[in-house]
């Protein structure tokens, strides 16, 4: 299961993203926020980012205005490795070498469309492993030298 998130400055994002979700038949757990209701990012990133830590959701989508907000505030989160994307190769590039558990994409800067790419990309994508995973394993131990 996908979890996906927004606050209210990428609202109508998400839930173009839903739709593809749904015409895909991909399952996710919307964790907030809706149409008019504020919501600060950090707290929809947290709540987010629980999802996946848990268990309950394999890898996620962030929205806010421009992504890097919610960017930032994952990667405060011990264990979650979140990508702010803004084209396709880097949605790709995420996954296959930084095995990023999040893409976090903005509402006012990417359009519909695009974002569907850069999420299909991701989603298509696998972890390479090699190499790449040793390095990921140097930026987790990052976590512990604080």
């Amino acid at each position: 299961m996908i979890a996906i998130g927004s606050d209210h400055g990428g609202v109508a994002l998400k839930d173009t993203i839903k739709e593809y979700f749904d015409e895909n038949g991909i399952e996710y757990k919307d964790y907030g926020t809706q149409k008019d209701v504020p919501a600060d990012y950090p707290d929809i990133a947290e709540i987010v980012c629980g999802g996946i830590l848990n268990g309950e959701c394999s890898s996620g989508v962030l929205v806010c205005g421009t992504g890097i907000g919610m960017s930032i505030a994952a990667n405060k989160i011990d264990g979650i490795r979140a990508a702010h994307v803004t084209d396709v190769f880097s949605a790709k590039m995420a996954k296959e070498h930084n095995d990023a558990q999040i893409i976090c994409l903005g509402e006012r800067i990417t359009g519909p469309g695009l974002a569907l790419e850069i999420v299909k990309a991701y989603f298509d994508s696998k972890h390479l492993g090699g190499r790449h995973s040793r390095r990921v394993e140097k930026i987790m131990a990052l976590e512990k030298k604080q």
